[in-house]
């Protein structure tokens, strides 16, 4: 009969130790976060309400297992498997302790500021930073892991005395993947780029959707997605639309016929961009930029508060001028001259010019001579 108790005892203890505090963590995070809502942190630890209670039952299950007397033949791998999850257990909950630090830090820099291409900065860098630290406690936690085996533990004078020659060869065979993680560094506190930038590289527009430490992501308008390394932005030049402000200002050109109202398309443009709610109001503008012998060209200038509502602004303009001209003014619009389809408002026709006069054909001589 001690036989079968002490193990239930053992276990069900540990059992209802662990839930019994896990629910007085998460008690006391629920009525902290209740009183001081301002501070996301509270609410972003009872995330770890989980991997908590599995690292005290593991722990309580390792210090009491030789007491439960539980297949005595299998104790060393019972312990060493019990330890296996105490090191897994216990980096999964030091990377949801950081997780929740760092968006905590982060969920009270973007409600403190305004700032749009501040807040995007600190977001890739914590995002880069989270990264590192969930990188570095999975290469501790594993070599922790390892060195509970005999084996690795013989193993682990020589791997210390060849590791200059093993971190030459590393680095030469890894020296791409070295230079994207060196790159992503640099990115995330050079503040080259940011999460949420809209940037034109290889000729494709898109805006930056996840950064890491060896590629970045471009999601483009028509929703594809561009995967590049970071290292292309260290060492080749690229467009960063919102790099000093999202601000922009967008052009719209026609080819128009030379007779087109110009004041007139003034007129319509202020109109048109007074009534589309992309434009921010700031300028605005059309003037004739060049001239050919069949066309003028004709630049409408608008401006938005970013680039998604340039894009509006522009398409707007460029559709209700259009139609604009085709229904009240088509004969500004370009077209062949050879016949005369449509009058000027206060012209007169002017006359075609004649067909050019084919030259006489020579006689053709007769007789020798």
């Amino acid at each position: 009969m001690e036989n079968v108790l002490r193990p239930v005892i053992v276990v069900g203890a540990s059992v209802v130790l662990t839930l019994a505090v896990g629910w007085m963590v998460d008690a006391a995070l629920r009525r902290a976060d209740a009183r001081q809502p301002e501070r996301p942190l509270w609410g972003l630890l009872r995330r770890c309400r989980l991997p908590l209670q599995v690292v005290l039952c593991t722990a309580l299950l390792r210090g009491s297992y030789e007491r439960a007397e539980i297949a005595v033949e299998h104790s060393a791998g019972i312990a060493r498997l019990l330890t296996l999850v105490l090191i897994g257990s216990v980096a999964w909950l030091a990377v949801r302790i950081s997780a929740a630090i760092v968006e905590a830090s982060y969920a009270r820099y973007a409600a403190a500021h305004r700032d749009p291409a501040r807040v995007r900065r600190v977001r890739t860098q914590v995002t880069l930073i989270q990264r590192v630290v969930t990188a570095v406690i999975g290469v501790v936690a594993v070599a922790a892991m390892l060195l509970t085996f005999p084996a690795m533990q013989t193993a682990g004078a020589s791997l210390l005395a060849s590791a200059g020659i093993l971190g030459i060869v590393a680095g030469v065979a890894a020296q791409s993947t070295l230079g994207n993680l060196f790159a992503g560094l640099q990115i995330a506190f050079g503040d080259m780029v940011r999460i949420g930038d809209t940037v034109v590289v290889d000729g494709e527009w898109g805006t930056v959707e996840e950064i890491t430490l060896t590629f970045l992501a471009v999601r483009t308008w028509d929703e594809r997605r561009i995967t590049m390394p970071v290292s292309y932005f260290t060492s080749k030049p690229f467009e960063n639309w919102s790099r000093g402000g999202a601000q922009m200002t967008g052009t719209v050109f026609f080819h128009l016929d030379h007779t087109a109202p110009v004041a007139a398309m003034r007129e319509k443009l202020h109109e048109v961009v007074r009534d589309c709610a992309a434009w921010d109001g700031r300028d605005w503008g059309l003037a004739v930029t060049d001239t050919t012998p069949n066309t003028i060209l004709v630049r409408a200038l608008v401006t938005a508060k970013d680039a998604d509502d340039i894009w509006t602004v522009r398409v707007t303009v460029r559709e209700q001028l259009v139609a604009w001209l085709a229904e009240h003014h088509p004969y500004a619009l370009p077209r062949v001259n050879t016949a005369w389809a449509e009058l000027p408002p206060d012209g007169e026709r002017p006359s075609p010019p004649a067909p050019p006069t084919a030259p006489t054909p020579p006689l053709p001589r007769t007789g020798r001579g």
